[in-house]
């Protein structure tokens, strides 16, 4: 099984304390988004995690508990963009979040830390130039932190387009969004990375880049040594390249605040079921209620056991 923590929320910046403590008990509990009455119970024994992948925009909270970490294979998906505060109202300052990139890759291994720069999204503030600036910038910063960096555009969820009218983004045409991308994949390349691209819907072929995906089976095959077969999962976009995976996130749980982000409805709604948390409790932001129903989930490792000859 891959442990995804998660695609919904920020474990790593703001319940680091619950994650740690379900990785001492060994398990912890999910609803089903689509149907909350469906309880699953995950095992987080070493054994039955095959890999655990990590998204975050500030991990530093997990930094100096990392080591009780030994037995897992795992990595980060480290979202560094250089948004002002009208897009990204709640995170650390940029000096601070670029530091604790660079302590994390000492930490973990720069094959471990995946730089993400996304979504790009283009304003009269946001320009071209603008991203191609800060862009530099940050790889500047990392090079040497990092193998890899992910971009990918700005996706128009119905849910957020009231966010991105209040901040007036706009559409690039396809020549201007490909220009952007040769550019941003040079400096990649000069600073020691490669360029990936993410569910990404705009025609980049012909260009310096490489479509990846964040639960990515052969990266995790690389980091393991091990063969990895995992179909690809059905619950994401079209474009999506992700395989499957178990998340125990929540959504409407986020405090970062992004403004592009597809996984909270509103702040109300985050700060109602922020309240609800507990780092005690085997579910995230949410406790189990007398008569509902757990099951267990058992779910086979999709490492391959027995090595190939041909």
């Amino acid at each position: 099984m891959i442990l995804s923590v998660s695609r919904r929320t920020d474990i790593p910046a703001h319940y680091s304390q619950w994650f740690f403590r379900r990785i001492e008990e060994g398990y912890a509990c999910t609803k089903n988004p689509m149907n909350p009455s469906q309880i699953s119970r995950i095992s987080l024994l070493p054994e039955n995690v095959d890999c655990i992948v990590f998204w975050s925009k500030n991990p530093a909270p997990m930094l100096a508990r990392l080591s009780s970490l030994s037995e897992y294979l795992f990595y980060f998906q480290f979202t560094l963009n250089a948004y002002e505060k009208n897009v990204e109202p709640f995170l650390p300052s940029l000096a601070e979040r670029i530091h604790t990139f660079q302590l994390l890759s000492e930490i973990a291994g720069k094959d471990c830390v995946i730089w993400r720069y996304d979504p790009i999204l283009f304003t009269a503030q946001y320009t071209a130039d603008f991203h191609l600036q800060r862009f530099r910038f940050l790889a500047e910063s990392l090079k040497g932190f990092t193998k890899r960096c992910v971009i990918s555009f700005l996706d128009r969820y119905p849910k957020i387009e009231s966010q991105l009218s209040m901040l007036q983004v706009c559409d690039p045409s396809l020549k201007e969004k490909r220009a952007l991308v040769k550019k941003l994949a040079e400096i990649a390349l000069s600073c020691g990375m490669n360029i990936y691209s993410c569910a990404e819907k705009t025609d980049l072929s012909g260009l310096p880049i490489r479509p990846s995906s964040c639960i990515d089976p052969a990266l995790i095959s690389s980091l393991a040594e091990v063969p990895l077969k995992a179909a690809k999962d059905r619950n994401q976009r079209k474009e999506c390249g992700c395989c499957e995976s178990v998340d125990i996130g929540v959504y409407n749980t986020c405090p970062n605040g992004c403004r592009y982000c597809y996984a909270n409805y509103s702040m109300a709604s985050v700060q109602n079921r922020a309240r609800q948390f507990d780092p005690l409790s085997p579910l995230l932001c949410d406790h189990l209620k007398p008569g509902e129903i757990v099951r267990e989930r058992n779910l086979p490792s999709l490492f391959e056991q027995q090595m190939r000859l041909f």
